[in-house]
C-alpha cells in the first residue's frame, strides 16, 4: 500500500488532527483551540489513509493529558524550563496555564518550525516561547543546544513526545547520554512502548502503512535500557490505566470488546499484566549513578 506519511515530520499533522477531534468532544480530555488549524487538510488526509486511526485517537487524547499532568506538576514543584524536542505542532505553550516566567523552548526541523509559525503568527503564548530550527539527527548541534540551554536553565524538563520510537537504539542512547550531561536536567518525559506492542504493531498493517516512519527503537528491556544511560523512572502512566481513571475505553467493536472481556477470565496473570502495560508515558529523572 502507499503511504500517506512521506517522513517523520508527517506524523505531527496526523497527531494534531487527533487532538483536534478530541477538542470538538463533549466529554473532552483537554482542549486545543490551535489544533484543526495546524492539522490542516492534510492531517485529515493522513488520518482518512491510516488503518488505525481509531485507536490512535484514543492515545492520542491519553497521552496529552498525561503529559499535561506531568508538566503541570513539574512546573509546581519548581522548574523554570521546559525543551521540547521534536516539538511538531504542540500547542501547549498557548493552550495551557502558565507561568509567565516559564520558558519554553521548541525545536525542530526548519520547515516544521516556519510552517507552525505561520500559522500561529497571530496566538499568544501564556509564557516566554522560543522556538530552533535544528536537524535533531546532527549530534554536534543537538549537544550545543543542550549545553545553550543548560546553562541559562535552572532546572529543566525536556520534552520528547513521539520522537524516540522513532529513532533505533543508538541515537535514542545518545540522546539520553546527551541529556543525561545537562546537570539542569530534572525530568524527561517520552513514549514507553513494551515489546509486545511493538511484536503486535509489526504483524499489523500499520508497519506498511507507516513504511516511510517506522518505529526502529526496540531496546528489549526498556527500562534497563535508560537506567544503563543514567536515567530512573520517577513514574510512568500505562493507557490502559488511565482509560479507566480518565473514562475512556479503548475504541473497539462490541464484539472484540466481549471477547476481550471473557478472555480475561482465563488469561495467565502475567499475560494480563502484559496487556496493561503494553504502552504509556513515562517520566525520568537522573539516576544517582550508571549501571555498567
Amino acid at each position: 500500500m502507499n503511504s500517506p506519511i512521506n517522513d517523520v515530520s508527517d506524523t505531527a499533522f496526523w497527531i494534531a488532527y487527533h487532538r483536534a477531534l478530541e477538542t470538538a468532544r463533549e466529554d473532552a480530555l483537554f482542549k486545543d483551540p490551535w489544533a484543526a488549524a495546524l492539522a490542516g487538510e492534510r492531517g485529515l488526509r493522513i488520518s482518512e489513509e491510516m488503518p488505525t486511526s481509531g485507536i490512535v485517537a484514543w492515545t492520542v487524547a491519553l497521552r496529552t493529558r498525561i503529559i499535561d499532568e506531568y508538566l503541570a506538576c513539574a512546573i509546581e514543584s519548581g522548574i523554570d524550563t521546559v525543551l521540547s524536542l521534536g516539538a511538531g505542532l504542540d500547542a501547549r505553550p498557548y493552550r495551557l496555564k502558565l507561568p509567565a516566567s516559564l520558558q519554553w523552548i521548541e525545536a525542530d526541523y526548519a520547515h516544521v518550525v516556519e510552517y507552525k509559525e505561520s500559522v500561529l503568527r497571530d496566538a499568544v503564548p501564556a509564557c516566554r516561547l522560543e522556538r530552533v530550527k535544528i536537524d535533531l539527527a546532527d549530534t554536534p548541534k543537538r549537544q550545543a543546544l543542550l549545553e545553550c540551554v543548560n546553562a541559562r536553565a535552572q532546572s529543566v524538563l525536556i520534552l520528547t513526545e513521539g520522537v524516540v520510537p522513532y529513532l533505533a537504539n543508538e541515537a535514542v542512547a545518545s540522546l539520553a547520554d546527551g541529556l543525561r550531561s545537562m546537570n539542569r536536567a530534572r525530568y524527561w518525559v517520552l513514549d514507553y512502548f513494551s515489546q509486545l506492542a511493538l511484536e503486535f504493531r509489526r504483524r499489523r498493517r500499520v508497519e506498511r502503512a507507516m513504511a516511510n516512519a517506522p518505529f526502529k527503537f526496540a531496546p528489549g528491556d526498556w527500562f534497563a535500557f535508560f537506567k544503563d544511560h543514567g536515567w530512573a523512572v520517577k513514574q510512568i502512566r500505562y493507557f490502559p490505566d488511565e482509560a479507566q481513571r480518565l473514562g475512556r475505553p479503548m475504541p473497539l467493536p462490541p464484539l472484540a470488546r466481549g471477547i476481550m472481556r471473557i478472555s480475561r477470565l482465563w488469561m495467565p496473570a502475567a499475560r494480563r499484566e502484559a496487556f496493561r502495560t503494553f504502552g504509556g508515558y513515562a517520566l525520568l529523572e537522573p539516576s544517582t549513578g550508571r549501571c555498567t
